[in-house]
């Protein structure tokens, strides 16, 4: 064909460095796992036993007040759906009942310099001892304190004394370590504790970014901060953003009655949080409810179930497909409403994006752009990667 310039590559000098910026600053990839919670345990009640403690009471509080022909009723899953999500359910409960497991020192364990470096100790040697016997979940780690406490050698004493006892009686830092770092209130704290994981890499012997971190935005002024050039500037240590439902609200001066993760001031928060790390690698996830059970009744259970549910849907709906769950009852309703919520468009989504590869209509006056198969394929290939096989419920396991 005819064309008018004869040399376009003259007239955009300095293309190749600006496309290599646009590649370390936004490396796509593929859909990778993401755990679809972190469950938080304060680091005086954890031991070994607690993800299969965990796993056994949520069973017990599922077979004993979640009937499956209650499902659509409690927990919105469609009547199609509910076989399927039941024994799901009862099968990941039995198998892998925490998917990411956090030991908390922060707000769960609250002040305790006289304990602490014993707990931490005592953490150490729980997950020593659940990664010899294969039971340590496949992501896991600890939350220190604040260094906006304003006292960041305790915070660091922690971690140390955590990951120093891990290392020495496992022989290695066992796979899928991540220390969630809250309430940062100034930017240049990120770089410091970034700093002291070098440190603490080469002090244990481990390699260059071994030791990746997340970081909770629990304040308005955290969000002023973020922006796309963050994680970068981390050098690949920023594995995650969790937003933090409660410190947020509070600092926005929300009555406690409002302090809500469907409130539209998290929803805000959230937005800047997928603006800002869009296209980065790096992980979102949502905050927690914090409330168990009033009772054992079964009404009590369920009216926490049908709440927990609401929040998770709301967050899922909203793109974010990790959330905080603090008490076991939890884990029945997170389970249930993210296979349901992968579930129910599954077989949609398979005959969209079949239809557009054979280059065919996808009936029902559909006319998908491509944007929106590449969407469907991430959100295929996201379901498979929750979902897994479906295995048989355990064998105990009885509907009441």
């Amino acid at each position: 064909m005819r064309v008018t310039l004869a040399d376009p590559s003259a007239l955009i000098p300095g293309f190749e460095r600006v496309h290599r910026e646009q590649s370390a600053l936004y490396p796509y990839g593929p859909v990778g796992w993401q755990p679809v919670h972190t469950v938080y345990v304060p680091a005086d009640r954890f031991d070994a036993g607690t993800v299969r403690a965990w796993g056994d009471a949520a069973l017990e509080l599922m077979r004993r007040h979640l009937p499956q022909r209650e499902l659509a009723a409690i927990l919105g899953v469609g009547g199609d759906l509910a076989g399927a999500v039941h024994g799901r359910v009862a099968a990941k409960l039995g198998a892998e009942p925490v998917e990411d497991l956090r030991v908390d020192f922060e707000d769960g364990y609250g002040q305790r310099p006289t304990e602490e470096d014993g707990h931490a100790s005592a953490a150490a040697a729980a997950i020593a001892a659940m990664h010899a016997a294969g039971t340590l979940p496949r992501r896991w780690g600890l939350r220190v304190k604040s260094f906006a406490d304003g006292d960041p050698v305790r915070s660091l004493r922690t971690l140390d004394g955590f990951l120093t006892g891990v290392v020495e009686r496992a022989g290695q830092l066992p796979g899928g370590f991540v220390v969630t770092f809250p309430k940062v209130l100034m930017r240049a704290y990120l770089h410091q504790f970034a700093d002291c994981l070098r440190a603490l890499e080469d002090g244990l012997g481990l390699d260059e970014g071994a030791l990746r971190f997340e970081i909770q935005v629990e304040a308005p002024q955290t969000v002023l901060f973020l922006d796309s050039g963050l994680v970068a500037s981390l050098r690949g240590r920023l594995a995650a953003a969790h937003f933090g439902v409660f410190d947020y609200t509070a600092s926005c001066g929300l009555p406690p009655h409002e302090q809500r993760l469907d409130h539209p001031v998290c929803d805000h928060a959230r937005n800047v949080m997928r603006t800002v790390f869009a296209g980065t690698g790096v992980e979102l996830s949502d905050g927690s409810l914090a409330a168990s059970p009033a009772s054992d009744d079964r009404r009590a259970v369920q009216e926490l179930w049908r709440r927990h549910a609401e929040l998770v849907g709301h967050s899922l709906g909203h793109g974010f497909y990790q959330g905080w769950d603090m008490h076991p009852s939890h884990l029945v309703s997170r389970y249930a409403t993210v296979y349901a919520f992968h579930l129910s468009r599954y077989r949609e989504y398979t005959h969209r994006v079949r239809a557009w590869q054979e280059r065919r209509e996808a009936g029902e006056g559909v006319m998908d752009e491509p944007a929106t198969i590449k969407t469907m394929t991430a959100a295929l290939r996201r379901a498979d990667l929750a979902l897994g096989p479906a295995p048989a419920p355990p064998a105990d396991h009885r509907e009441t």
